[in-house]
């Protein structure tokens, strides 16, 4: 009966935020369509009109785009498409991808990483998400002026990644709900996430026969992310 009633209430949440999240940049792109009909405006302003329209717009593909890939994975409908992997190069790969948006975040990331190739086989397109999935997630939620770490751990049996930062908010909750669909850090929901993060790196890791865990000591927000060593082949 528990169980019946949490899932209920997730189900409740979930229509809720999911409608928030729709609602606000699609009012914000009806709102700047109307302003654009105005034939006085200067093209700085139209210029100005259009970029948030851009914005909004890409923010609304985006989530949608999230809903759908957490809609496959929680019904086993996702396809994956294993190749030979080498881990440390991918982290590097989004790292560099996520340049811009890292230094102007001003958070400083030390990559503790292996100097050879960690060979696995996975799906490259998702691991490359579930990276940077759990890099953006230090750019939202993490204290500006500090340090975030990344490191690897190459066992015999397991590779053992961890992201792990200060988080510029008070940590307020538990590290399972943290991994719910919609479940954020910040109360106020003011960010420009979907809420599906972690959501989505914790459905893409365990489709791939890995396992996440996330720790919380103070205000410290650490997630490990495991993967089985599957031999690659030769």
């Amino acid at each position: 009966v528990q169980e019946e009633v949490k899932s209920q209430k997730m189900k409740t949440e979930l229509i809720t935020n999911v409608s928030h999240d729709l609602k606000t940049p699609l009012t914000a792109i009806i709102t700047y369509v109307d302003l654009l009909k105005n034939e006085e405006l200067s093209a700085e302003e139209r210029k100005d009109y259009v970029d948030v329209l851009d914005r909004k717009s890409a923010r609304l593909k985006t989530l949608i785009e999230d809903l759908f890939e957490i809609s496959k994975a929680t019904s086993g409908e996702l396809k994956l498409e294993k190749v030979d992997l080498d881990l440390v190069q991918l982290i590097h790969e989004v790292q560099m991808e996520l340049e811009e948006e890292i230094m102007n975040s001003g958070i400083t990331f030390k990559m503790n990483l292996p100097e050879e190739k960690v060979m696995v086989r996975l799906d490259a397109q998702k691991t490359g998400r579930i990276f940077e999935n759990l890099t953006m997630n230090i750019l939202k939620y993490g204290l500006t002026g500090s340090r975030a770490y990344v490191s690897m751990e190459n066992t015999e049996k397991t590779v053992n990644m961890t992201y792990k930062n200060v988080s510029a908010a008070e940590i307020n909750f538990s590290a399972d709900e943290i991994m719910e669909r919609f479940k954020r850090g910040d109360i106020s929901r003011n960010t420009e996430g979907s809420g599906l993060g972690l959501a989505i790196v914790k459905s893409f890791t365990e489709a791939q026969g890995g396992k996440v865990k996330v720790d919380l000591e103070d205000d410290m927000f650490k997630v490990t992310v495991s993967f089985p060593k599957v031999q690659a082949t030769e």
